[in-house]
Parts: C-alpha cells; structure tokens; sequence
C-alpha cells in the first residue's frame, strides 16, 4: 500500500490524498479499479469496508486507487468549497494516474452517492470503464432530503423542533437563496447542493460490465424494491449488468464502525465472474 498527495493539475485546488493497492506478489494487474467515496459523513462510515476491499482485490491480483475528493477527507480545500464538478474531475484524474500505471481493464468502483460520480465520470472518460455500484444512490435529490434530514433530526433531539413545516424547509430556503448551511458538522453550499439534487444514475453508454450489490437485514437477502425497476431498465439496455443482494448491515449509515463480509466476497466473485464473461463474447 502507498500513501501519496497527487497534485489535482493547472486551476484546480491543491492535492488530492491517494492510496494506491499493488497487486499481490507485484504481478501485472488483472484489473485496475478507482475508488469514489460516498457523501459527507457516509465517507468515513464506509472506510473500513473500503480499506477492508481494496486488500482483498490487492490479494486476488488486483489494483486499486482510493482517492478522497475535492474538500474530503485529507485532500486539499473544505467542503464548503467542493464543487460537484472538482469531483467528476478528480475521478478522471484517477482514472488517468491508473491507466498510466496499469494496462489492466478500469473499473469505477462507487459507493452510495459515489455511484452518481463514478457514473458521470465514466461517461466521460475517453475509453470504457466497468462499474461496480455498491448501495447505489439512484437519484441525488434522495441524498440530499436524507442528509438535510439530519439536521431536522439533530433540532428535535435538542428540543427545538422545526416550525417551519416539512422537514427541512428553512434549509432549502436558504440554498436556494445561495447560502451556506450547516448539517452535521458539514458546511454545505448551494452550488454543490443544487448539483447533487440534479444528478440522476444512468448507465452510461458501452459499459463492458456493470456490478451493482446491495446489503439486506433480511432473512433471504432481496434487492430493495424502488432500486428493482432502475434494474430492470438497465438490464433492457445491457446484457452486461448484473445486481444481487447479500446479507449484511446498513454500514454506511450505522453508529459504530461494521462490517459487511459478505459485501466482500461478493464483489471478488462478481468481478471474477465480469471478466470471464467477457473473455468469452
């Protein structure tokens, strides 16, 4: 594993922090994968289960670039200041330092809202990229109503509950009079926000492969019924997209840090199965 600062390029801001997994025993890699972390505090739940699966790919010959966005983590800038547009870009990036690096067949590997980003960013990029979606996001409006629900939620457990109506409203209110608002410990800017309720997850056109996995509480893990027909839609399009629920928590949102072994697995053995696949085409 190595840890480095990769200069974000002429007229972008800063650094971005990247942790680059080798392939196990320095073989040539069998795939090369970048990885798009979810929004605000979702990001830190999920670094276990992301830390926990990029080795598992290092182990079965894989590579794979963890990358924290524009204002995230320990890349330059505040989140106040991260523009939707800085994050499309700087999956680019990534995507370029790894085909720099390996000739292996890219893979966008997103999580939550990440899946939005990865989306975007693979259809632009200048050859086709594989997709492994992990709890997709499919619409950015839903992130940001559950996000600004927090800050609903955190009024009331203070005993100071909203009186301007729906959940929310005075937020909205003020981002769509361009302010700056405060969820969480995040401070959040209408630019971004705006781009975020705007962004929907399409499959982008010529996609070799695409993943898409979901964790389930449930006895028998089904996928979740208003994710189905996005799907199915998707399935019409491309023979090439595959969906499975497994059983496992709701990580990304839970109290304490958890874990999703069978999330990892499952991923080993859909991208495995991807690859055969279209060996044989």
């Amino acid at each position: 594993m190595e840890l480095s600062y990769v200069d974000a390029g002429p007229g972008r801001n800063g650094q971005r922090l990247c942790i680059h997994h080798a392939p196990a025993g320095g073989a040539a890699a069998l795939g090369a994968f970048v990885y798009v972390h979810p929004f605000a505090e979702e990001m830190n739940k999920t670094r276990r289960m992301a830390a926990l699966q990029s080795r598992a790919f290092a182990a079965a010959g894989h590579a794979v670039l963890q990358i924290d966005l524009a204002g995230c983590g320990d890349s330059s800038g505040d989140f106040r200041d991260a523009t939707w547009a800085d994050w499309v870009d700087d999956v680019l990036m990534a995507l370029r330092w790894m085909r720099e690096r390996h000739a292996a067949p890219l893979w966008l590997w997103g999580a939550r809202a990440g899946c939005l980003v990865a989306a975007q960013a693979a259809a632009r990029f200048d050859e086709p990229v594989r997709l492994l979606l992990w709890q997709p996001v499919t619409s950015g409006a839903t992130q940001l109503a559950q996000f600004l629900r927090l800050r609903s939620a955190a009024a009331l457990t203070q005993g100071a509950p909203d009186a301007s109506g729906a959940p929310g409203t005075h937020l909205r209110q003020a981002l769509a009079e361009g302010q700056t608002i405060e969820v969480a410990g995040y401070e959040l800017a209408a630019p971004l926000a705006h781009a975020l309720e705007q962004a929907r997850l399409d499959l982008p056109a010529q996609t070799p492969a695409c993943v898409w996995l979901e964790t389930s509480t449930e006895e028998e893990p089904q996928l979740l019924p208003r994710t189905t027909k996005v799907i199915e839609a998707w399935q019409q399009q491309s023979t090439t997209v595959t969906a499975r629920a497994v059983a496992g928590p709701a990580f990304w949102q839970s109290v304490e840090i958890e874990e999703a072994p069978a999330l990892i697995e499952a991923s080993l053995q859909a991208v495995e199965s991807a690859g055969r696949t279209l060996e044989h085409a």
